[in-house]
């Protein structure tokens, strides 16, 4: 793939190494040329100097050949405009944008932008260690599904996946065992000390924890 990042600071310059490192062309600009060292020696990506929103630099660094395009400065006004302009004008198939702001993240993911906040995604990781430390919402965008984790013992020793699934509540994804991980079938067994990795729907929450005596 070939994406753009906007923005050098920490977030964006791991990004654009990670994606790099798996083989992929990466362009990052930012304004300050001094942010470009955080990428390091090993970066062979294409690097610019200026605003993510600058149409002629945009076209530049070659966005109408991009696959994505993400813009992670410090800014929320720099990243919903270049954001915009990636994906109106330039029509990028994938664009990403990070927002401080929640209200504003509502507001923009409700106008068809593809939004992250750090500021919810962060606050939510925290409520989930505090109130469910098995459970996370925030691993997937809705409010209506999580991922619980569960510890096999008792009574779900040699019990099969089909038999403790609930259709439209609770279904296994993953199960962890010593050895790696499994994707499971529904005749999977459990084995002791499993742990399984399951999609919960949180209305069902209550009646989860109480059918596995969490």
């Amino acid at each position: 793939m070939f994406i753009i990042i906007v923005g050098c600071g920490r977030v964006g310059a791991e990004l654009a190494k990670l994606l790099s490192s798996e083989g992929h062309n990466v362009a990052v600009i930012d304004k300050n040329r001094a942010s470009f060292d955080r990428l390091g020696n090993a970066f062979n990506g294409l690097v610019l100097i200026g605003n993510g929103f600058d149409l002629d630099l945009l076209k530049q660094a070659g966005i109408e050949k991009a696959d994505a395009f993400c813009a992670v400065t410090n800014g929320d006004n720099t990243n919903l405009v270049a954001a915009q302009v990636a994906q109106k004008i330039f029509k990028v198939p994938k664009v990403l944008a990070r927002v401080y702001d929640p209200q504003r993240a509502h507001i923009y993911s409700a106008l068809g932008l593809n939004i992250i906040s750090g500021t919810i995604l962060f606050a939510a990781m925290l409520r989930d260690k505090i109130v469910e430390s098995r459970f996370s919402s925030y691993l997937i965008e809705s409010n209506e599904i999580g991922v619980i984790e569960i510890e096999v013992k008792n009574g779900l020793v040699n019990k099969k996946i089909h038999e403790i699934n609930i259709p439209q509540e609770f279904m296994v994804v993953a199960i962890r065992r010593l050895d790696g991980v499994v994707i499971p079938e529904p005749k999977t067994v459990l084995h002791d000390k499993d742990i399984l990795m399951a999609v919960v729907k949180v209305a069902s929450l209550a009646k989860i924890k109480a059918e596995f005596k969490l």
